[in-house]
């Protein structure tokens, strides 16, 4: 039984399940985002603070507290300012693009619970399969991917549905773990030694790859092009060509690793919990080597990045503590630890609500970038990678008064960030991004509203570096 198997089965007072007959053996491990969702249809209360968030500026993490049944919600001062019950054993978490809703899975209560970030009230329960686990969301926010370990499928919720409902349940391999939106939609599958990849625009969503990685895979991050996958019993990261949907690299990190997160901004970094080591692991992915190693709390599980890639946020299921981490710094570091609830195991990062404001107007296109080389979009964060082909994303901010300046847009391919920019005179913004050869991705810029404006997000997919409509995700 690994560290973590164990840690939990004695909080939980039990022993540790097995997937097969229904319980699992394996550690419930929160999945990547990011990188969620009717027990009755009921509100459950708070259990601490029950007005809305006021506007502030910065991001929210959101902790699943699975021997607590709760979610505590850290600011950007580091300080738990709410927390919410929600179902027994929660663990996965995502939060949609514009920060609105957050979705929850409940390990124990085979149920995704739906938070209103503004309100922090759960707004719905939604039955799934047994054991969910890892919870992911499409690009434009309206699909949900949910995996039940024990059922060896993963849900699929239209959350633009009153209520959000199960409208699909795809297949897949032997206890799905992780789940992250990239190209498609990839599910890591420990009790298969393999990930998964569903088509999330197919009518239904259908499997359309399975590739084999290392023993017992948990956590998975997609970035464009790229997938990274945890294998824990390997101690390695298998990195994931999307478009040959093949291995082309595997990493050794530290002992059993769980959570990744990847994030782009100012080039490409991800981040890899190591749980028996204590440690997160900081990946160069241009070199597809470790450049760092963090120490941080005991038991890592979740990984999140600040859409501005500035913080990283570690759940340390041991210590019942969150670790916040400075990726600034040289080397990175840890700069607080925020006391949590009891067995934190997912996490998620997201902009702070607004309930109020004017409301704006995001556009988001994609062309292909001119020319080769290394790629220099407007601002200090826009990522770019020595003779790759590339996408330049335009977005524009505007009201119905005409077009907002000096507002930061925040640019996303499903739960990874890749850049961080703000508006010019005439509302534009915009987000250079490295591609390889051919496959298809969604791009997201959201806006996260301020105390005078409400906040706005949009999504453009492309295919061979051309932007095209968006097709229904789920």
């Amino acid at each position: 039984m690994s560290g973590i198997a164990g840690a939990r089965a004695r909080k939980r007072g039990g022993a540790a399940r097995s997937p097969r007959g229904g319980r699992p053996r394996w550690t419930r491990l929160r999945v990547w985002a990011t990188a969620l969702t009717v027990l009755t249809g009921t509100v459950v209360p708070l259990s601490t603070a029950t007005t809305a968030a006021a506007a502030q500026p910065g991001s929210f993490a959101y902790v699943a507290n699975l021997a607590a049944g709760t979610v505590s919600v850290i600011d950007s001062t580091h300080a738990v300012v709410a927390t919410v019950t929600v179902g027994a054993g929660p663990e996965g978490v995502a939060l949609t693009p514009d920060g609105a809703r957050l979705y929850v899975a409940n390990h124990d209560a085979n149920t995704v619970s739906v938070i209103d970030t503004a309100t922090r009230g759960v707004t719905a329960t939604i039955p799934v399969g047994a054991f969910p686990s890892g919870v992911a969301i499409t690009p434009d926010g309206t699909g949900v991917y949910v995996t039940n370990s024990a059922s060896g499928t993963v849900s699929v919720i239209d959350a633009a549905a009153n209520p959000p409902a199960v409208i699909a349940t795809v297949p897949v391999g032997v206890g799905p773990r992780g789940v992250a939106v990239g190209d498609n939609v990839y599910v890591t599958n420990p009790g298969s030694n393999t990930v998964s990849v569903i088509d999330y625009t197919a009518d239904p969503p259908a499997v359309i790859a399975t590739i084999p990685v290392g023993e017992f895979p948990q956590g998975v991050a997609a970035a464009p092009g790229t997938a990274y996958v945890t294998n824990s019993n390997s101690g390695t990261v298998s990195v994931i060509d999307t478009d040959t949907n093949s291995v082309s690299a595997t990493i050794p990190v530290g002992g059993f690793p769980f959570g990744v997160a990847a994030a782009l901004v100012s080039g490409a970094t991800v981040y890899v919990a190591d749980s028996n080591s204590g440690t997160v692991s900081v990946i160069d992915s241009a070199t597809n080597s470790v450049t760092a190693t963090v120490p941080v709390g005991t038991l890592p599980e979740g990984v999140a990045v600040t859409p501005d890639a500035t913080r990283v946020y570690v759940t340390n299921s041991g210590s019942d503590t969150v670790s916040v981490i400075d990726a600034t710094a040289n080397p990175p570091a840890v700069i607080a630890t925020v006391p949590v609830g009891d067995l934190p195991v997912g996490v998620a990062v997201g902009p702070v609500p607004v309930t109020s404001g004017t409301p704006t107007t995001l556009t988001l296109k994609a062309e292909r970038t001119k020319g080769k080389g290394k790629g220099k979009g407007k601002g200090t964060n826009s990522p770019g990678a020595p003779g790759a082909r590339g996408l330049t994303l335009k977005a524009r901010l505007t009201t119905a008064d005409g077009a907002l300046q000096g507002r930061t847009i925040a640019f996303t391919t499903g739960s990874t960030a890749l850049c961080t920019e703000t508006t010019d005179r005439r509302g534009r913004a915009t987000c250079r991004v490295p591609r390889g050869q051919g496959g298809e991705a969604c791009f997201t810029a959201a806006f996260g509203g301020d105390e005078a404006h409400g906040p706005s997000a949009a999504t453009v997919c492309v295919k061979d570096g051309r932007g095209r409509p968006l097709r229904q995700p789920y």
